[in-house]
This record gives C-alpha cells, sequence and structure tokens, in this order.
C-alpha cells in the first residue's frame, strides 16, 4: 500500500477549492488534510497538521501566496510547495523560485498534470508547466546575489537544462534530443557538478538566481526547436 500524500490547499476562490478538494480526494494515496483561504489560515494549518505538499495559489485577494512562503522559510524544507495559479509575472515566478517551490501549475492544465505533479514533487522532484520558466529567465541575475562566476556549459548540457526549465521528464529530454535516458542523467549530474547542487529544484533556482544570463540565455538561443 501506497504511503498518503498529505495535501494543504490554499486558495481564496471556494468554487475552485472545493472542485478541487474533489478531484484530489478520488486519488487513494492523497489526503486532504486541510484547505484554506488566507496566508493566515494556511500558517496555521502548518502548525497543527504534518503536510507533505501545499498547493498554493499565487493569487490570494489583497495577499500573495509568496508572503506565505518568505514567512515561513520553505527552502529545505521537508514541506514541499507547488504554485497553482492562473498566471504569475517573471518578477513573481523568480520569487517563487527563489523562496523554495518545488513546481508551478497552471490552472487551465490538465487535471492529470496537476495529479502527475504532486507525485513528483512529494518524491523529491520538480515540475514546471511547459514554458512558465521562460519569462523568468530572460531578465538577469537576482538583486542582492553577488556574481557568480559563470562555468560555461556545453551545447549538450545548456539542451537538457533547457528541457529542465520546461518540466520534462529524462525520459521526455531523451527523447527530445535523440539520446539515451542513461546519457540524459550523466548530463544533468555534470549540471549538479558545475552549480554545486543535488537536487533538480536546487538546480533550477541557480540557474535562475545566479546564471540565467549565462546559462539560460545562452540555452534559449542554441535550445533545439
Amino acid at each position: 500500500m501506497k504511503e498518503c500524500i498529505r495535501i494543504l490547499l490554499i486558495d481564496d476562490h471556494s468554487l475552485f477549492r472545493e472542485s478541487l478538494v474533489r478531484l484530489l480526494e478520488t486519488e487513494p494515496d492523497f489526503e486532504v488534510v486541510a484547505r484554506c483561504s488566507t496566508v493566515a489560515e494556511g500558517r496555521q494549518a502548518l502548525v497543527v497538521s504534518a503536510v507533505d505538499v501545499v498547493l498554493l495559489d499565487y493569487d490570494l485577494g489583497v495577499e500573495v501566496g509568496t508572503d506565505l512562503l518568505a514567512r515561513l522559510g520553505f527552502r529545505g524544507s521537508d514541506t514541499k510547495v507547488i504554485m497553482v495559479t492562473a498566471g504569475m509575472g517573471a518578477s513573481a515566478t523568480l520569487d517563487a523560485v527563489n523562496a523554495g517551490v518545488s513546481g508551478i501549475v497552471l490552472k487551465h492544465s490538465d487535471p492529470r498534470h496537476l495529479i502527475e505533479a504532486i507525485h513528483r514533487v512529494a518524491a523529491g522532484e520538480t515540475w514546471w508547466d511547459s514554458g512558465i520558466l521562460r519569462p523568468a529567465t530572460a531578465g538577469g541575475k537576482v538583486e542582492g546575489d553577488p556574481p557568480a562566476r559563470a562555468r560555461s556549459l556545453t551545447e549538450r548540457q545548456r539542451h537538457v537544462l533547457r528541457s529542465i526549465l520546461d518540466g520534462l521528464t529524462n525520459k521526455e529530454i531523451a527523447a527530445r534530443l535523440q539520446a539515451s535516458e542513461t546519457s540524459v542523467k550523466s548530463t544533468i549530474q555534470e549540471l549538479f557538478h558545475k552549480a554545486g547542487v543535488r537536487t533538480r529544484s536546487q538546480l533550477v533556482r541557480v540557474a535562475i538566481e545566479r546564471y540565467s544570463v549565462e546559462w539560460l540565455n545562452e540555452a534559449s538561443r542554441h535550445a533545439p526547436e
């Protein structure tokens, strides 16, 4: 029997929130431990309940979801966060990535994508809806970080990094590049080494925070069609 994934849902639209709860409850290994409409309610729920994955809306009326991320410090936490949003600007996306989110899912996406995103994020992976990170990679480094001496990427490494930012799995990256999964895994390990990280979510954050000009803009120029 699969271990249950405990989910906290934070969204200020009651109709969407309750519809999403009904969807999640169809999955036998999902448990919705709380549903909230504000950042304050979400903070309290995290105090009293053990949560594996938070599904967090960005636009919460007078608040934004990143307020919760900033206050609680999710970077390095066992509790993972997926932003479920109608849309986010480049600055907001950068804020969310910097605060430690493990995924972003658009509300108009296929519900099956959200189910898969929850499973993957709960397992320690990441999920980025296709194209969601592209605007965020065009604006340069995040203010406040000291300039990093970039280690240049090979063409293969650039293509793999761009595919990770597009939310592709290793199998999908292999198909895109017409390479083996073993080769893709090896390239990802090379990227981990160059970025000084150990996970895909850390790689995404470091690539955007420190190397957006050197790696990501370059990757967009060289990425295959």
